[in-house]
This record gives structure tokens, C-alpha cells and sequence, in this order.
């Protein structure tokens, strides 16, 4: 196998020039790790509210889960 050397400078600009590339090419992965993200923080927050609230029926909670789905269409 061969061995190459590259310069630090060289080495950041094909890095950077790489992660431009995902970027536009590829922003589906972006995009799903930005709305993993955001699903984490919302159950994150649904948790906290949860242990400061009362139960709920399953259908109370069917209720609201699909009125926040409709909502953020």
C-alpha cells in the first residue's frame, strides 16, 4: 500500500470541501438528524410535563398526539 502525505492546511481544505459536498448533496442526512433532534428535545419536554401532571385516558392522549400531528403539517 502507498503511503501519502499531505499538509495540515491541504488536509482541512479536503475536509472542508467534503463536508460541503454532504451537505448539498446529501441533506437528507442533515435533515433527519435535525428532526431527530427536535423529536428528542419535544419528548424530552413531554416527559417533564408528564411528571407534573396527572394521568390521562388513551384516548385523551390519542386525542392530543393526533392534533399535534395534524398541526405540524
Amino acid at each position: 500500500m502507498e503511503t501519502i502525505s499531505l499538509r495540515r492546511n491541504e488536509l482541512k481544505k479536503i475536509m472542508r470541501e467534503t463536508f460541503i459536498d454532504v451537505l448539498t448533496e446529501r441533506r437528507d442526512i442533515i435533515e433527519d438528524a435535525v428532526l431527530d433532534a427536535i423529536e428528542d428535545i419535544g419528548l424530552g419536554i413531554a416527559m417533564e410535563a408528564g411528571k407534573n401532571s396527572g394521568y390521562v385516558t388513551k384516548k385523551e392522549f390519542l386525542r392530543k398526539l393526533d392534533s399535534k400531528v395534524k398541526s405540524a403539517k
